[in-house]
């Protein structure tokens, strides 16, 4: 008689399509290999404490609050849109490609007569965001005719459309459609969120968090390489005086007693500036090495 498997685990959402391949390219640094067939809408995950399922980003908020996933990545946008109850355990913001900050705007036509939110009164608009364009507008005080898109707004404007909410990061695509912003609805970021009656479980909870800490430390290490040299201990504090870390640098004892090695995490960007005062200051054998995870 086959034995039941008994082993606790958490269903969780990986977001299909944009953010597919940039979410599993962060559990792998993270520390988790997902596979996805082609064919399959689970993922396989070398983790069997967690169960896989790829959904779109805008069904995760809502598969998240009715429990059928126990956590998922989603964006802040589908997680208002959709007014799902549920719990953000952390922002996964990173301005890596598709893990940055988005704005959804309203815009209009670069020769548009519209000058204020206000004169989108009466206007027809289109969004894949509806609840929350319509939400905005009302705060404004102003009746529109708010129309769902299943993509691809800028093309109808002003043909379909007076005006278009819309996600940009860049704006670039909308000036490439000779479209302008009028205003800001809100900003969004990439969040992992859980279903509260799973955060109030213990093992799932705890199980939640640790996934949690793991994708934190992969986006913090996303932009920082460690550092490591030697140096004489004569000039080290000439060294220390150049170099920004997240503490203190760990110093070592060598063999050679008059010397010491620096180890640092420092941002990717400075390095190409700092590398040649360290080497000014004395320091020998300096080595730049990636990083997939720093945890605070």
């Amino acid at each position: 008689m086959p034995v039941e498997n008994t082993k606790k685990r958490i269903k969780l959402g990986i977001p299909k399509g944009s953010l597919q391949e940039s979410t599993i390219e962060l559990f792998r640094k993270a520390g988790f290999s997902i596979k996805v067939n082609e064919r399959s809408y689970k993922p396989s995950i070398d983790d069997e404490e967690i169960e896989c399922l790829l959904i779109r980003a805008q069904e995760i908020p809502k598969y998240v609050e009715e429990g059928v996933l126990d956590a998922g990545l989603s964006g802040k946008d589908w997680i208002m849109e959709t007014e799902s109850d549920i719990e953000e355990v952390a922002d996964l913001f990173c301005p890596i490609p598709n893990f940055g900050k988005v704005r959804l705007v309203i815009a209009i036509p670069e020769n548009s007569n519209i000058k204020t939110v206000k004169d989108l009164e009466g206007k027809r608009i289109a969004t894949e965001l509806v609840n929350v364009t319509k939400s905005f507008l009302k705060k404004n005080k102003v009746n529109a005719d708010v129309e769902f898109s299943w993509g691809a707004t800028e093309v109808k404007v002003p043909e379909m459309v007076d005006a278009i909410s819309e996600l940009t990061e860049t704006g670039y695509s909308l000036k490439a459609n000779k479209l302008r912003i009028l205003d800001t609805i809100f900003e969004s970021t990439p969040r992992f969120i859980a279903n509260k009656k799973s955060m109030s479980d213990s093992w799932k909870n705890q199980k939640i968090k640790e996934v949690s800490l793991l994708l934190n430390g992969a986006l913090a290490a996303t932009s920082k390489v460690g550092l490591k040299m030697n140096i004489e201990k004569k000039n080290l504090n000439n060294l220390l005086s150049l170099l920004p870390s997240l503490k203190n640098p760990t110093i070592s004892e060598l063999s050679d007693k008059t010397w010491v090695a620096v180890e640092i995490i420092i941002e990717e960007k400075v390095v190409r500036e700092i590398i040649p005062q360290m080497k000014q200051a004395g320091a020998q054998g300096i080595v730049e090495y990636p990083l997939n995870k720093v945890i605070y």
